[in-house]
């Protein structure tokens, strides 16, 4: 899920922030180590945080939920 959280900017409505909460259901026994590498690093692969940062804040975080 992605919430933008948008401001006036004189007239015009210019998106300021973007949180992303991703929702990962994993097994028992998961290496969250691993997850946690891989948080720290995607967001330099991204395309689309590429494109953006600089420009609009944004931050995020990961929720892991027990499959079952």
């Amino acid at each position: 899920m992605a919430v933008g959280e948008i401001e006036l900017d004189g007239s015009v409505l210019v998106i300021k922030r973007i949180h992303v909460r991703y929702t990962l259901v994993v097994d028992d026994g998961v290496d969250t180590a691993r997850i946690d590498r891989v948080m720290g690093i995607y967001a330099d692969r991204c395309p689309v945080h590429r494109s953006i940062s600089g420009c609009i804040d944004f931050t995020d975080e990961i929720e892991l939920r027990p499959r079952g």
